[in-house]
């Protein structure tokens, strides 16, 4: 039987009083803070397994190797965030804005990314074994490497994005999404579902890439236009 987690919930008044190592150190059950700022702090080692955040500020925090897993953010600010080697099985980040972050050789396996801004983040080299992302902006974002086989990819902006060597065999773009300008070196596409997303500044260069996959004829016209061709 499933249950329900119970939380000490920590305003910024009672965090005022006391230490995050003290809280954590007297914790006997998972804590939950809110609208708490630890933006430039370094967090890095530390173990917050299990909390959830509220509305808290994490701006340019250093998390480096922490160890967050099963932890949950809502409506967090962490833009330019470091979260390098960390641990974040089954983490869920939901309406946060981290631009700019940085997640290389952090562990990811089933964390979930709903609602977010990852503008520019980096996530080279993360272990990312059924990592989901949906209605997320992921513009210029450093994805090279990662795994969308067979993933429902809803309402993403790839746009400018760096997709090389990504597998997105027999992934479906649903509710919109892009690929506009997205570098797509070595990437693989066979059998994917691009019919509803951007491609906009793909070049018929890259078309073997896209062996297999399923477009659509607007889209087929706007790659065969980018040789000058026309389609009646």
């Amino acid at each position: 039987m499933h249950t329900e987690r119970v939380y000490l919930k920590i305003s910024p008044e009672e965090f005022d009083t006391t230490t995050l190592a003290e809280l954590i150190q007297d914790q006997s059950s998972p804590l939950w803070f809110t609208a708490i700022d630890f933006s430039g702090q370094d967090l890095s080692r530390i173990n917050l397994q299990g909390m959830r955040f509220e509305r808290c500020l994490f701006a340019g925090s250093n998390l480096t190797a922490a160890k967050l897993d099963n932890t949950e953010w809502l409506n967090c600010r962490a833009a330019q965030a470091i979260f390098r080697s960390a641990t974040l099985v089954d983490a869920k980040f939901s309406s946060s804005d981290l631009n700019n972050t940085q997640w290389q050789h952090s562990k990811l396996a089933h964390a979930s990314f709903e609602g977010c801004k990852l503008t520019g983040a980096n996530f080279v080299d993360a272990a990312t074994l059924g990592l989901n992302f949906s209605d997320c902006v992921l513009r210029s974002a450093c994805l090279s490497g990662l795994s969308f086989y067979k993933s429902k990819l809803r309402g993403l902006d790839f746009a400018d994005a760096d997709l090389s060597y990504c597998d997105f065999r027999q992934a479906e773009f649903l509710e919109g999404g892009s690929l506009s300008m997205a570098r797509v070196n070595n990437a693989r596409f066979d059998q994917a579902d691009l019919r509803e997303a951007s491609l906009d500044g793909l070049r018929l260069v890259d078309a073997k890439l896209f062996k297999g996959a399923i477009i659509s004829k607007s889209q087929a016209s706007m790659l065969l236009s980018g040789l000058g061709l026309t389609v009646m």
